[in-house]
This record gives structure tokens, C-alpha cells and sequence, in this order.
């Protein structure tokens, strides 16, 4: 098993410098994103580690080995594609062996390797059939198959689940992990599904325009954004934001006052951004909460909770609320209540958290 160090790396196409000095370690038998919008170079920066990009500038170390000018079937990486990248014309078994093959692995091994991943991945019954006879997730389960019996240092994800449904990508979320946690490879996954960056990783890498916004693990960006794009992008709807202004008991949105404790006589006045996600909302007053008179707009039933879309002032928000069996009693909904604890304040201009509050 290895780790992964990138050190200020860059990547231009001549003029134009798509990936901006990323700085980020990747500890040994760890499970990382890289999740963002798309265009903000987290498939890019895995191609520089997989070596299928040349690096502009920078160093990349895998397992504290230098690998910039390494070509890339020596970096002991296994890549799993967002299309497979099957050989159509070979079976199961001979897709997951071929790569043995070229390494003049002596047969009898290799036909207990594809046999033990086989059963790993639950593709016992399908060694025999082409790709073409397989549904999406089948062929999925080859692509990782393909990789695991290499026994590499270090796993790449490239958007592996994104040709496939919804239903689909649950289930292969779901073995993803219990593969990563039987076989304690060291795994760097990229997506631009936060859902499955929340659910799959040890920590998550959230990018922006070639340059990384925040690390750290999913609860932590979940809780602790470090801008109003990190709120933003993770969770699922995103947080709320709302426009207002610090004043010594907290915070003015409109016409309405957010209490919140720890204001200093110098905050007072300073424009902010007001950040509350959908989850910690109550429809009753508590404890340490404040009213917020909306206007309602839509409610969506999800079964056990509904969304609640709203307006307030100019800005459109989204609750969470228990349907309680039905949505009767959610239509006539025209206040929620703001807990303080959790109401998460961005300054106005840069974006970026301030320590406000409790």
C-alpha cells in the first residue's frame, strides 16, 4: 500500500493554467474524493496522477517515490473508467486476466486470481459472457475486477457510476465501499455527485475552478463549510443562503432579527451571508430559535419528510419537514424558526466562514 503526495501541482495547456498549485496528501489506505463542478479540474488532476496528463509544474510521490517522469504503466496505479473500457471481443475472464497476461503472470495463477476476485465482485456466473451480455453494473464489476487482480498500490476512480441509473449507483456505492474496506486499498474517487462523495469517502477534496476550496471529512465540510461554495455545493438540497447584516443582538435578514450569541461591537454592521441548511430548520419555535416569515411556494413529498420550497424577501429557500403521514398540515405553512447554534455566517464580499455565534 502507498500514499499519494501532490506538491503545488499545475497543469497548463499552452497559455491557459487549468489547475492551480493543488497541495494535498493522500495517507496510506485512505479513501479521498474529488468532487466539483465540472470543468474545475478534478479529472484532470487524477489523469496527472495516473500519469495520462504530463504535469506542468509541481512534483507528484507515490509511496515517497518521485513520479513526474515515470511512465504511467510503472506507477503500480489501477484506473476504473467512467465507460468501462472493456475489449468487447473478450470474455469476462479474459478482460479481468488480460492485463496479467501482459505481465507473463504463469496461467494457473492467474486463473486463481480472476477466480478469487470473481467471487469478491459476485461475477462467479458471468466469467464466460462478453460485455455486451452484461447490464451496467455487471460490466462495472468487471472494470473494478480488472483492477483489483493487478493488486496495485493505488486505486483511481474516474466518475466510475455516472452511465449508470439511479437505483444502480446506490447499490454500486454500496460495494464500492465494502471493497475499499475489505481490501484497504489507498483510493482517490472523482465526481461531481456530492451524494456520493458524502457517502463514500474518508475525506473529500471539494475543488472550484483548478483550485481546492476545503478538505476535509464529510461531516466536517457538511457542518463547517469554509465558504459559501462549499455550503453550497454539499448537501442535498444545499444550504440556505440569505443576504443580511451583524448587529450586536445577531443578525438582520430583511425585516426580521436572527439572534445569535457572540457578535462583537466590531462585526456590528458588517454585510454577511446568512447560512442555514434545509435539516435544521423547525417548523415549531425552541429553544434558541428565531421566527422567519416565508412565503410558500411548493411542498415536494418524499414519503417520511417533504421539501418545503419558500421565498423570503428576494431569496428562494428550501426546508426539510416531517410529513407526519401526509402534507396536509405543511401547506399552510408561512413561518419556520432558525436555530442559532446552527445558522452559519459568510462575509458578504470574500465568502468566506466567520467565527460568529456560539
Amino acid at each position: 500500500m502507498a500514499g499519494v503526495s501532490l506538491n503545488g501541482i499545475v497543469k497548463r495547456y499552452g497559455a491557459v493554467q487549468v489547475v492551480h498549485g493543488i497541495d494535498l496528501e493522500v495517507a496510506e489506505k485512505e479513501f479521498v474524493v474529488l468532487v466539483g463542478p465540472s470543468g474545475c479540474g478534478k479529472s484532470t488532476t487524477l489523469r496527472m496522477i495516473a500519469g495520462l496528463e504530463e504535469i506542468s509544474e509541481g512534483e507528484l510521490a507515490i509511496d515517497g517515490r518521485y513520479m513526474n517522469r515515470v511512465a504511467p504503466k510503472d506507477r503500480d496505479l489501477a484506473m476504473v473508467f467512467q465507460n468501462y473500457a472493456l475489449y468487447p471481443h473478450l470474455n469476462v475472464a479474459d478482460n479481468m486476466a488480460f492485463g496479467l497476461r501482459i505481465r507473463k503472470m504463469p496461467r494457473d495463477q492467474i486463473k486463481t486470481t480472476i477466480a478469487e476476485t470473481a467471487q469478491i465482485l459476485g461475477l462467479t456466473n458471468y466469467l464466460e459472457r462478453r460485455p455486451s451480455d452484461l447490464s451496467g453494473g455487471q460490466r462495472q464489476r468487471v472494470a473494478m475486477g480488472r483492477a483489483i487482480v493487478r493488486h496495485p498500490k493505488v486505486f483511481l476512480f474516474d466518475e466510475p457510476l455516472s452511465n449508470l441509473d439511479a437505483k444502480l449507483r446506490t447499490q454500486m456505492r454500496a460495494e464500492i465501499k465494502r471493497l475499499h474496506n475489505r481490501l484497504g486499498v489507498t483510493s482517490v474517487y472523482v465526481t461531481h455527485d456530492q451524494v456520493e462523495a458524502m457517502t463514500l469517502a474518508d475525506r473529500i477534496v471539494v475543488m472550484n475552478d483548478g483550485r481546492i476550496e476545503q478538505v476535509g471529512t464529510p461531516m466536517e465540510l457538511f457542518n463547517n463549510p469554509a465558504n459559501t461554495f462549499v455550503a453550497g455545493f454539499l448537501g442535498s438540497p444545499p444550504m440556505n443562503q440569505m443576504k443580511g447584516k451583524l448587529t450586536e443582538n445577531g443578525a438582520q435578514i430583511g425585516s426580521s432579527e436572527i439572534k445569535l450569541n457572540g457578535v462583537t461591537a466590531q462585526q456590528a454592521g458588517r454585510d454577511v451571508i446568512i447560512g442555514i441548511r434545509p435539516e435544521h430548520v423547525t417548523l415549531a419555535p425552541g429553544e434558541g430559535t428565531s421566527p422567519l416569515p416565508i412565503a410558500l411556494d411548493l411542498v415536494e413529498p418524499l414519503g417520511s419528510e417533504a421539501l418545503l420550497h419558500a421565498r423570503f424577501g428576494d431569496d428562494n429557500l428550501v426546508f426539510k419537514a416531517d410529513t407526519q403521514g401526509d402534507i396536509g398540515h405543511l401547506t399552510g405553512v408561512g413561518e419556520v424558526h432558525i436555530p442559532a447554534l446552527l445558522v452559519k455566517i459568510f462575509d458578504a464580499d470574500t465568502g468566506r466562514a466567520l467565527s460568529v455565534g456560539a
